[in-house]
């Protein structure tokens, strides 16, 4: 008689998220140019669960051999059910979904952000919505002026870097001794910051900003200390008179 804590093989494992991780471990172990390989397991119900594995690339791995990986772990998922695959390259990591022309996408834009020096890291991550994949975009730039091109350029057409399709968010954000420091981003029905960006710019144009958050139903944006604060706000008010109270303008010299 076999003990309860056995498991059976994976596709009827009582902690069925526990074996697809060890699958996903076996599978792609001794994988060349894979020098590390992450796996988690969320084993929701006797019998029932689902896994997630990243392998980590050697630094320096070739673009086409990235594209490899990325096709050979498409299939993967494609044939393993409740396995997501996420591939970590260079300065990028993204997750590999089933559907060909959605993994093809999410591979060309790794290639472009790759080998764009304005990108410090970036993570293209799915975010399945009622069975339709749509993408979480989050990428740190350089300096607040990368942060700004980086962000148009994946949601416009004709831009460095093709947009993808169904994209429920987009945020970029400089690192973290950047000065000054910015976030942007869409709200989760991709809504843009149309006003928030703009009243950026017009304070930007100005005075010296020390700091901004932008986005589509706010901005919060900190001038130095030297800076005119009213003549700030009023700039920016005029630049976005649609955000009303929730457009904020400060002084880094404010408590």
């Amino acid at each position: 008689m076999l003990a309860l804590g056995l498991l059976l093989p994976s596709g009827c494992a009582i902690d069925k998220g526990t074996a697809l991780a060890a699958d996903f471990d076996a599978d792609w172990a001794g994988t060349p140019d894979v020098t590390k390989i992450d796996t988690t397991k969320n084993n929701t119900l006797p019998f029932a669960g689902s896994a997630s594995g990243t392998l980590t690339l050697r630094d320096g791995t070739p673009a086409d051999r990235v594209s490899v990986l990325a096709n050979d772990l498409r299939r993967y998922v494609t044939e393993h059910g409740n396995v997501t695959g996420r591939i970590a390259a260079g300065t990028v990591s993204f997750t590999v979904v089933a559907d060909r022309r959605r993994a093809d996408e999410a591979l060309a834009l790794w290639r472009s952000l790759t080998a764009d020096r304005r990108l410090l890291t970036g993570d293209l991550r799915d975010a399945p919505t009622k069975g339709v994949v749509r993408w979480r975009i989050e990428l740190t730039a350089t300096d607040a002026a990368a942060a700004t091109t980086l962000f148009e350029d994946l949601l416009t057409d004709g831009g460095r870097h093709r947009p993808l399709s169904d994209v429920v968010s987009v945020k970029v954000g400089t690192g973290r001794d950047a000065r000054p420091g910015l976030s942007v981003g869409t709200d989760f029905n991709g809504a843009r910051p149309t006003e928030a960006l703009a009243a950026y710019q017009a304070v930007a144009a100005r005075y010296a900003v020390a700091g901004a958050t932008l986005m589509p139903d706010r901005a919060a944006i900190v001038v130095v200390r030297q800076a005119d604060l009213a003549r700030a706000s009023e700039l920016a008010g005029k630049a976005a008179p649609g955000l009303g109270a929730t457009l904020k303008v400060t002084s880094a010299g404010d408590p």
